[in-house]
């Protein structure tokens, strides 16, 4: 089958890169997925083991299409008899971009119609029930291309399962996996986030660490498909168990909001992670660790959603001052603020563009100095 990794934009690289250490076939990477080829033990590996993806789908079909016409002739000329039971409930969902074709209701009311076309005449009934297993369709038509897949994931992969409550503006947990990535954190020496609230990265850092799966915790919509057999996921399951390490590893998550370090906690335990990260409440402002060198990841408020602009910026320029203290220790930080760099008081030594939500972001890397200020090869 034809597969699909959709993430947010600016991970896709990532993404790639997990799918090629899983050795996955034919891995090609485009604006929001990655794409491969496999079986129904690559669905399932997939799942369990992705940390920066958003979902796992089939790409059923791609075609051009300006009519109502030629979506619904490109839509029933998919094989749908084999991926849908007879009594599969398949709901529809999609959008539409730069196309002729921009209603939404209209597409999902077409492509429905299409495969209930296409299902009548292979199982020679007028009624489909629908009251067995989901198997979620989604569409995308961009610039009048259409690309129709079939969810495996259910929800999506950035719920972990272990993260019930969060403090105010969480950080999606496959972002946070992904900014620990690119720190190239993997347990070894000392990580730290100042401005944990949650635990969102002190957790995936902590998950990357110990070489865990993310899904391990949670199921899937494709664990209840009739042609992907229960020992499929089980054996998918025990290779990724057998995969992990064991630590122990010194992660540190800091916050002012004691509330937020409770759910911190509540969080890191339903993870299992918690025997290996220190939550304290601690000003980030005051930063100061023991150790002189290791890795700091955080993700600070923006001042545009939970702070003012100016408290943001004070914050910055606080920070900044005390990690300065600390020069041994890398910096990744995210931010939509434009003027962080100026406030933070200094430049950074690489930017990465990534996305909150729908927040444009950059990831500014500091890295350790020398003794004359100078970075460390």
């Amino acid at each position: 089958m034809e597969l699909c990794a959709s993430c947010l934009f600016g991970l896709e690289g990532l993404v790639g890169d997990e799918l090629k250490r899983m050795d996955c076939e034919n891995v090609r990477v485009e604006n929001g997925r990655a794409l491969f080829t496999g079986d129904a033990s690559a669905i399932a590996k997939a799942n369990l083991r992705l940390r920066t993806a958003e979902r796992v789908m089939i790409l059923a079909g791609e075609f051009m299409a300006i009519t109502f016409d030629e979506l619904f002739e490109g839509v029933k000329a998919i094989r749908w008899e084999d991926y849908l039971p007879i009594n599969a409930n398949f709901p529809i969902r999609g959008h539409c971009l730069s196309s002729q074709l921009m209603s939404v209701p209209d597409c999902q009311s077409i492509i429905k119609k299409a495969i209930v076309s296409r299902m009548q005449q292979k199982y020679k009934l007028d009624y489909f029930p629908e009251d067995g297993a989901k198997y979620q369709i989604r569409f995308t038509i961009l610039k009048d291309r259409v690309s129709v897949f079939i969810d495996t994931s259910g929800a999506g992969l950035h719920k972990r399962g272990y993260r019930e409550t969060a403090a105010e503006a969480p950080l999606r947990e496959t972002l946070a996996a992904a900014m620990v990535t690119l720190s190239r954190y993997r347990g070894k020496g000392d990580f730290a986030d100042p401005f944990c609230g949650s635990g969102t990265i002190p957790i995936e850092a902590a998950m990357i660490a110990l070489n865990r799966a993310p899904g391990l915790g949670r199921s899937f919509d494709s664990q209840k498909w009739v042609w992907i057999k229960e020992k499929v996921w089980q054996e998918a399951a025990d290779e990724a168990r057998d995969r992990e390490f064991k630590g122990p590893y010194s992660i540190w998550g800091g916050d002012l909001n004691g509330e937020a370090l409770e759910v911190a906690r509540a969080n890191a335990k339903k993870a299992g992670v918690a025997q290996h990260i220190t939550f304290e409440q601690a000003d980030a402002t005051k930063f100061s660790r023991r150790s002189d060198n290791g890795i700091i990841v955080a993700n600070p408020p923006y001042g545009e959603r939970i702070m003012e602009r100016r408290e943001a910026e004070n914050l910055y320029r606080a920070f900044g001052q005390a990690y300065r203290k600390n020069p041994g220790w890398n910096l990744y930080m995210l931010t939509s603020h434009t003027e962080f760099e100026r406030t933070f008081g200094a430049a950074a030594d690489k930017k990465r563009k990534l996305y909150n939500g729908m927040i444009k972001c950059d990831l500014f890397m500091y890295f350790n100095k020398d003794s004359k200020g100078r970075n460390k090869k």
